[in-house]
């Protein structure tokens, strides 16, 4: 038997800004015990009996964030394979992508765990005993839903309804009222929705075919349009953008859960579908209430995520990793505090955030996309003060790394090295800058920078001139296919 632990890391953590950006997701963030969710989900995943190959579905631009987070906690060695995304087409399609996968590379026969990156599960040993009892139901036959036996009428989750003797999904019930909730917790036959599943991959395109054939052939097309590199340790398939744009945008569960279920009361003499109903620790951590909950609150309910000094304030949660927040006679906020953006809500209004992330999107701010942090295949960049005409940098480069052979119309650069030792191309000569020492790389010229070292390269780059900002560039060579 082979399993395939599949990570969807899609979507933007909108209600999660300004720690989550575009291209910093919410699977990326990290919680007080340094790993982010991310790295949560693919320990997960390892830890599962026997599995040898991990699967995420992700989109391109964040294939090396996902890369550096996994090489972090991969103690086991686990090869892990990636399906990237041009861009964002819902969970339907990226199930379909993995289970073409899966079936090409694994057989019909391998059983897809479909986690979500930006979920947590507590308890590992309860999680591990859920996907045993659906791997039985899932031999007989069975696409499984994994359902979270509810500890409150939490409004914020979709429902399944079920009969709990026999694992039989009867219905998928969207977001309820408080009312209606109610009515659920108190009736036994309703689970939380966690939107992880579990089949093979000959049976989820078996039931693609019947329930959401616009979707899956688009993807079987797209997935015989698409481009495969394979080393000992890494596959990344290349998704086709022109065949993955027809592809329609859907999530699973109304693609093919719904219309799976309610096939089945229609006249159908046995159900393809069944839930295992599961106490594991789940969480999806919807919100800045939901984050601020993992941790301790002291006596008067505050919660405090870094440096914070309060007086006569009560019931709040304020993340403050890189200022001292200062908060006075205040009851029921939530402040985040990152180097580039504020943000105070009161907890009542915590879901509204996206509202925020939107309009700033809308407007075209890069705060909503960026941190002043931007992590790069070869390092980071941090913008550490920028103005009319000129930006100043502090760029880290990994050792045995390189940025692009590149030139800039629009700028000139200027660089010094703090610590470690660069060579550097500019125009037609090459040369290797060490500590204190510097270099200028005019507008025009077609320049280089690489840590030839063993220790990490530090060098502050000072830009100069009408137009600064990262589409004016032109690669000519890049190690890492831009």
């Amino acid at each position: 038997m082979t399993i395939i632990p599949t990570i969807l890391c899609g979507g933007a953590g909108s209600r999660l800004w300004p720690v989550s950006r575009e291209q910093h997701p919410k699977p990326f963030i990290r919680l007080s015990d340094g790993q982010s969710f991310l790295q949560k989900a693919f320990i997960r995943g390892a830890l599962l009996p026997g599995v040898t190959d991990i699967l995420t579905v992700t989109n391109r631009e964040l294939y090396f964030k996902t890369q550096d987070d996994y090489k972090e906690v991969n103690e086991w060695g686990v090869h892990s394979s990636y399906l990237l995304e041009p861009f964002g087409k819902n969970t339907a399609a990226a199930i379909a992508m993995a289970a073409l996968y899966v079936n090409k590379h694994h057989g019909e026969n391998a059983i897809m765990v479909v986690l979500a990156a930006d979920h947590l599960i507590s308890q590992q040993d309860a999680f591990q005993k859920a996907v045993e009892k659906a791997v039985e139901l899932v031999n007989q036959g069975k696409l499984v839903a994994f359902g979270i036996c509810p500890n409150a009428p939490e409004t914020g989750y979709g429902y399944i309804e079920t009969d709990i003797d026999t694992n039989i999904i009867h219905s998928f019930v969207e977001k309820p009222t408080k009312h209606k909730a109610e009515e659920y917790v108190d009736s036994g036959r309703y689970l939380w929705n966690s939107g992880l599943f579990c089949f093979t991959a000959g049976q989820v395109i078996k039931h693609m075919k019947q329930y959401c054939p616009s979707i899956l052939e688009p993807a079987v097309l797209c997935f015989e349009a698409s481009i495969t590199q394979e080393s000992k340790q890494i596959t990344q398939v290349q998704l086709d953008s022109e065949t993955f744009q027809n592809i329609p945008a859907n999530s699973f569960d109304y693609a093919v859960m719904e219309p799976a279920s309610t096939s089945f009361f229609d006249g159908m003499t046995e159900s393809s579908l069944a839930v295992v109903p599961c106490d594991i620790g789940w969480s999806d951590i919807g919100s800045w209430n939901a984050l601020g909950n993992l941790s301790t609150p002291d006596a008067e309910g505050n919660r405090v995520d870094g440096h914070a000094m309060l007086h006569d304030s009560k019931n709040c949660y304020i993340q403050s990793r890189y200022r001292l927040v200062g908060a006075v006679g205040v009851d029921n906020l939530i402040i985040v505090d990152t180097p580039d953006a504020l943000l105070v809500v009161n907890k009542t209004h915590a879901q509204e955030v996206k509202h925020i992330y939107t309009a700033l999107k809308n407007s075209g701010h890069d705060v909503h996309k960026l941190h002043r942090t931007v992590h790069r295949p070869w390092g980071t960049y941090t913008v550490l003060e920028e103005g009319d005409r000129f930006k100043i940098k502090r760029i880290e480069v990994s050792p045995g790394a390189s940025l692009s052979l590149q030139m800039h119309h629009h700028r000139s650069e200027h660089w010094i090295v703090v610590s470690g030792t660069a060579r550097v191309v500019n125009g037609d000569t090459e040369q290797l800058v060490t500590t204190n020492q510097s270099t200028y790389i005019p507008a025009g010229n077609k320049h280089r920078l690489e840590n030839p070292g063993i220790v990490m390269l530090v060098m502050i780059e000072v830009q100069s001139g009408e137009y600064l900002g990262e589409d004016d560039i032109i690669r000519f060579e890049d190690n890492y296919g831009r």
